[in-house]
């Protein structure tokens, strides 16, 4: 069993405040990933997990146990970190097994729990190399086959894939999320790739500052973000984002910013008035826009400053009423600069915030 649980816990390095009244819980066998920037609290936060970082305040839970001043070597804990931190005079074999030599296990434990994970790693032929002599991904999977060996209760692990290159990390995911399967323990992960969180996680944290900002399933924070910062964050171009007004006309509300009208989905509810309208934002994500589609009500019409092939598909940059905007399209229409558009939405897809709070607006 490994359920987690942060109650009020706050985190100070003198007058700075990494992590700020943290309630969370994190669930027996659930894979969790910490999202955000750089400076959000999300390594601190594992690192209290692991017994690295004191807590200022608030409890942290193991299960039934408060566990603020277990030492780390009692936590059940495994971690691995950015930087692999492999013994390099060590071969593979010995740093694999190092941990387990400390802890005092059986020479036929150690070999028979080395050469699964060994296995299990694709690694088995790389046993008797040095670090040195590896890869970058080949370092990474004996980084996790120390961590595994120990048969943790919590698995944790600090941004493993970021010294890796593009295509490594898309097969190293995968590795990844088979071994979470495999293993049935839990798993606190942290990073800053939002690619990374969606594909891996069972629940995405998202941070900002020390604060949650929210938490949900990788299609719930994608499609309903609780608010601006959550929103611009996950997706590849950002959200674009319009500043206008929201008014009712003939029982359905109506988005405008110069000449630029919109109609919302019929039924839609912003939980606020809207009478002689309201100061909104429009999000529109680049991907939620079809030229093909005959668009009577949600439209854009712009002319294409940039072209940018991505191979799969097109990124076009345009400016919809004096705002830069990016959109994605397919490739079956090339376009070019200077040619004039119309991209049609569907209303469904469209996202409604508070200019001053950021928060989220539809219903």
């Amino acid at each position: 069993m490994a359920r987690i649980l942060f109650d009020g816990v706050t985190k100070r390095f003198g007058q700075v405040v990494a992590v700020d009244r943290l309630d969370l819980e994190i669930r027996n066998r659930e894979f969790v990933v910490l999202l955000g920037p750089s400076g959000c609290g999300k390594t601190t936060t594992l690192n209290m997990i692991a017994g690295l970082e004191d807590l200022s305040e608030g409890d942290l839970w193991f299960d039934h146990q408060i566990v603020n001043f277990m030492p780390p070597h009692k936590r059940d804990v495994a971690m691995v970190f950015q930087s692999y931190a492999l013994y390099p005079h060590k071969s593979v074999y010995d740093n694999i097994a190092f941990g387990l030599r400390m802890r005092g296990h059986r020479r036929g434990d150690i070999e028979h729990r080395v050469r699964e994970a060994a296995e299990r790693l694709h690694i088995e032929h790389l046993l008797d190399r040095k670090p040195n002599q590896l890869s970058g991904g080949q370092r990474q999977r004996v980084a996790l086959g120390r961590a595994m060996v120990r048969q943790p209760a919590v698995f944790l692990m600090d941004e493993p894939l970021s010294n890796l290159d593009a295509v490594l990390r898309i097969s190293m995911r995968a590795e990844i999320k088979h071994l979470h399967q495999a293993m049935q323990t839990t798993f606190v992960y942290v990073t800053h790739d939002q690619a990374e969180a969606l594909t891996l996680a069972d629940r995405i944290v998202v941070m900002r500052d020390g604060v949650i900002q929210q938490v949900g399933g990788p299609e719930e924070i994608y499609e309903r973000p609780r608010n601006m910062f959550v929103a611009s964050f996950l997706g590849s171009p950002p959200i674009n984002y319009l500043e206008g007004t929201l008014a009712e006309e003939a029982g359905r509300l109506v988005f405008r910013r110069g000449a630029l009208e919109m109609p919302l989905r019929e039924g839609t509810a912003v939980g606020a008035p809207v009478d002689g309208g309201r100061a909104v934002v429009l999000g529109i994500r680049p991907e939620d826009v079809d030229e093909r589609i005959a668009a009577e009500t949600a439209s854009i019409r712009a002319r294409i400053d940039s072209v940018l092939p991505i191979g799969s598909d097109e990124y076009l940059g345009m400016r919809v009423e004096g705002v830069d905007c990016f959109f994605r399209v397919g490739k079956e229409v090339r376009h070019r600069e200077g040619e004039i558009i119309t991209l049609g939405l569907n209303p469904a897809r469209l996202h409604l915030f508070d200019p001053q709070t950021g928060d989220a607006l539809l219903r």
